[in-house]
């Protein structure tokens, strides 16, 4: 792991263009304070406020947050229950300050499950900040990637079925074209709080060359600084594509 490193030691010409984040450990945080697990998914709204600044104080482009996995609607309802009322209150609050900053928000995922109202809101602030333009904010919401996978599959059978797309035109540019994320950059970043070491069906595809970064801080305690210090280390890695060492050196001196 990195140590904490300013801000100002960052080098904003190699900042990643998407950085997404799992956003794990708001139940144990709560549990480890003898609290229901809803006040750490609150104590949790407030790390996002304080990294999505961050993000877009730094120029972060595109900024993923894992809001709400298709696995979880298996949680408890009061839980699912107050997660969807955190969200409706996330909307509400930050709507000017988001407006203001000139953030870009959509959704990933299948909002079908979505209570009607939360829905009708994330919608509503979708349209609302479509011609921002300082940053995006994807919240994956009801989101799996394999499940988005499947949806990207569907959709170009649909096509070569109506005679639109023939079957060997399936690479994986059309695939990619076809996936939620199809206006957005394949994430250069993903930080997982809590301490657990997988990606738990997120940003599969999108993720294939990703640098990963691990964090034991539950998300709650996830600060600004948390952050710059995954992209510092980020930073201080060679990302080489399939190549070799050799081969990036002499793209670099090129």
């Amino acid at each position: 792991m990195a140590r904490r490193t300013r801000r100002g030691a960052l080098d904003r010409a190699r900042l990643p263009r998407h950085i997404g984040i799992i956003m794990d450990g708001n139940g144990r945080w709560a549990t480890a304070r003898g609290w229901p697990r809803a006040h750490g998914h609150r104590a949790g709204s407030r790390a996002v406020r304080q990294v999505v600044r961050t993000c877009r104080r730094l120029g972060v482009p595109v900024l993923t947050l894992f809001a709400f996995s298709t696995e979880n609607w298996g949680r408890p309802q009061d839980e699912v229950r107050a997660l969807m009322e955190l969200l409706s209150e996330f909307i509400a609050r930050e709507w000017a300050e988001i407006m203001r900053r000139r953030i870009r928000v959509i959704h990933l995922g299948d909002l079908s499950p979505v209570p009607r109202a939360v829905r009708r809101e994330l919608l509503a602030l979708e349209k609302a900040t479509r011609g921002n333009d300082k940053m995006t904010l994807a919240l994956a919401l009801s989101y799996g990637s394999r499940e988005e996978i499947a949806r990207a599959c569907r959709r170009l059978a649909r096509r070569a079925a109506a005679g639109k797309l023939h079957p060997k035109d399936i690479d994986a540019g059309a695939i990619a074209a076809a996936l939620d994320t199809r206006s957005l950059p394949d994430p250069d970043l993903i930080i997982r709080t809590g301490g657990e070491l997988r990606l738990s069906n997120f940003l599969l595809w999108q993720g294939a060359y990703a640098e990963l970064y691990f964090s034991r801080r539950l998300w709650p305690d996830f600060t600004g600084a948390d952050l710059i210090a995954a992209i510092a280390d980020f930073q201080s890695r060679r990302r080489r594509f399939g190549l070799t060492d050799e081969q990036i050196g002499e793209r670099e001196r090129a």
